[in-house]
C-alpha cells in the first residue's frame, strides 16, 4: 500500500491510521470496529479533481495564481496537472478508505467479537464493502475510462486492493475487472446493511444507499436500463423531497447536514481552495449556468450568494456548511429516473419524474408543469434540470465525459490572461492522470494524456 498512497504514509500510533508495513492492527472489539468506519472526517470524503475540471464555475482576476499546481493546472486542463505535486488527495483519500475497510473486513474474518450482535457484526462488514466499493468507484470513475461496453474490459483500470498488508506491490487491473469488484462489494453490502437510513446519522450507509450508489455508476457508465432498476429500488425504500418553498433563501446554510433528502452523506476536501462555497468568493459561479435559472426558480436564491463583485458564489447546498456536498440525494435518484425513462421514449412518464422533482423547486404560486412532445424533448429538458439541480455535486465532469459518447458534445472554454483554453469532446484529458509519486513508488503505467 506504500506505493499505492504514494508519499503520504509514514508510521504513526494511532491504529485508525495506516501502517507503512504489514503489521496492521487488528481490532478486536465492537467498539474498535465501529470507530473505524464512524471516521466521517474521511470516510465521508469525495474527490474533487472532477469538480475542478468541470464547466461549473470560473476564477476572479488574480485568484488563479495563488493556488496550488493541481487547481491552476486542473482549471486549464493542463497535460501534466500535478508537475510533481505529492499526496494527492483525489487519489491518496479512496485508498486510505480502502485500507480501512480492508482492516475492518481482515478482523471480522479472523476474530469472534464476542461484544457484538449478529445485527452490529452485519451492518460494520456491509459498510466496510458500501465504503470500499464506492471508493474503487471514486478512483475509477476519475482515472479510468467508462465502462460503457463489454470491449472496454481490457483497458486499465485501477489498482483493486483486498487485504489490509500496506508493503504488497501494486498493478493496475483492467477496467472489467475494476467494475467487477466494484459490483461485487456494494452488491455484498445489500446483503447485511438495513432498510432504512440512519436519520440522525446520514454518514452511515443503508439499503437506500447502495441502490442510489448504483444507480449513479450505471448511469456513468450508460447502462441506463440498469441504472433505472436500481433508482427504482432505492425510492422504493426511500423518496423524501424537500418542498423548497419552506426553506430560508436567505440563509448562509440553508440546508442541515441531517436533512431529509441526503440518503448517504459526504463532501469534498475540507481543505480546498476553489470549492468552499462562500468562504472562496473568487470562485464564481459560471454566469450561463446562474442565468439558466427561472426568476420563480427558488434554487437561484437558495444555492447561490452574490459576492462584492455581484457575482454569484455557491453556497454549499446539501452539506449544511460552506462545503460542496458529495454524497447522493433523493433529488439524484429522482432525475436519474426520470432521465432513463427518456431514453426509454416513455416521454410523459419521464416528464412526470421531472416535474415531481420541480414543483418542489419552483414558488409554489409560479409552478407549471413543464411538458415534452417527443422523448428527445423531454432528455434535454431532465439534462437541464440535472445540470442546475445536482451543480457542484461532483458528478458534472462524469456526465460530460457520457454526454460526449453520445455526441451530445460541448467544447469547454477557459479564458485566462488573455488566454483562451479548450477541451474537445472525447479529448484524451477526460482521462485524468495518476499522480507522479504513485507512478514512481508503484511502476504502474500512466493514463496517456
Amino acid at each position: 500500500m506504500t506505493a499505492l498512497l504514494g508519499a503520504s504514509c509514514g508510521a504513526k500510533k494511532d491504529f485508525l491510521d495506516e501502517k507503512p508495513s504489514s503489521d496492521v492492527f487488528l481490532p478486536k472489539s465492537k467498539v474498535e470496529l465501529q470507530s473505524l468506519m464512524d471516521k466521517s472526517f474521511f470516510l465521508n470524503v469525495m474527490p474533487e479533481l472532477g469538480t475542478l475540471s468541470a464547466d461549473e464555475y470560473y476564477f476572479e482576476p488574480g485568484y488563479w495564481e495563488t493556488l496550488d499546481s493541481k487547481e491552476r493546472n486542473s482549471y486549464i486542463w493542463a497535460k501534466d496537472i500535478f508537475q510533481g505535486q505529492p499526496n494527492i488527495g483525489d487519489w491518496n483519500m479512496p485508498y486510505k478508505q480502502v485500507l480501512q475497510c480492508n482492516v475492518v473486513l481482515d478482523a471480522l474474518e479472523k476474530n469472534t467479537i464476542e461484544d457484538a450482535t449478529e445485527v452490529e457484526l452485519n451492518y460494520l462488514k456491509g459498510a466496510a464493502f458500501f465504503v470500499r466499493g464506492l471508493a474503487f468507484y471514486n478512483v475509477a470513475v476519475l482515472f479510468s475510462d467508462i465502462f460503457d461496453d463489454p470491449s472496454a474490459s481490457a483497458k486499465p483500470g485501477i489498482p483493486i486492493r483486498l487485504r489490509p498488508e500496506v508493503d504488497e506491490q501494486s498493478h493496475r487491473s483492467n477496467l472489467g475487472d475494476t467494475y467487477k469488484q466494484i459490483f461485487s462489494d456494494l452488491q455484498q453490502a445489500s446483503l447485511l446493511l438495513p432498510d432504512t437510513i440512519p436519520v440522525k446519522a446520514r454518514n452511515r450507509p443503508s439499503k437506500p444507499a447502495i441502490f442510489a450508489v448504483l444507480a449513479r455508476i450505471h448511469l456513468s457508465n450508460r447502462s441506463y436500463e440498469i441504472a433505472h432498476q436500481y433508482a427504482d429500488s432505492c425510492l422504493k425504500y426511500y423518496n423524501k423531497l424537500i418542498d423548497y418553498n419552506k426553506v430560508d433563501k436567505n440563509a448562509f446554510y440553508p440546508f442541515k447536514a441531517q436533512n431529509d433528502e441526503s440518503i448517504y452523506f459526504a463532501t469534498m476536501p475540507v481543505e480546498s481552495k476553489v470549492l468552499n462555497g462562500i468562504l472562496q468568493p473568487l470562485t464564481v459561479v459560471d454566469s450561463n449556468l446562474y442565468n439558466s435559472y427561472d426568476v420563480n426558480d427558488l434554487r437561484k436564491n437558495i444555492f447561490f450568494l452574490m459576492n462584492g463583485a455581484n457575482h454569484p458564489n455557491f453556497k454549499g447546498g446539501y452539506s449544511g456548511s460552506a462545503f460542496s456536498y458529495a454524497g447522493v440525494a433523493t433529488d439524484e435518484v429522482v432525475l436519474i429516473k426520470a432521465e432513463c425513462l427518456a431514453r426509454e421514449r416513455k416521454t410523459e412518464d419521464a416528464i412526470d419524474m421531472l416535474n415531481l422533482l420541480l414543483k418542489n423547486r419552483i414558488d409554489k404560486n409560479k409552478f407549471k408543469p413543464l411538458q415534452a412532445n417527443t422523448p428527445e424533448d423531454a432528455l434535454q429538458l431532465i439534462l437541464n434540470e440535472r445540470k442546475k439541480e445536482l451543480v457542484m455535486r461532483g458528478l458534472r465532469w462524469t456526465d460530460l465525459k457520457r454526454y460526449n459518447k453520445e455526441n451530445r458534445n460541448s467544447v469547454l472554454t477557459r479564458k485566462l490572461n488573455g488566454l483562451t483554453y479548450y477541451l474537445a469532446p472525447n479529448d484524451s484529458k477526460y482521462l485524468l492522470p495518476i499522480p507522479p509519486d504513485v507512478i514512481a513508488l508503484s511502476g504502474i503505467p500512466q493514463n496517456e494524456r
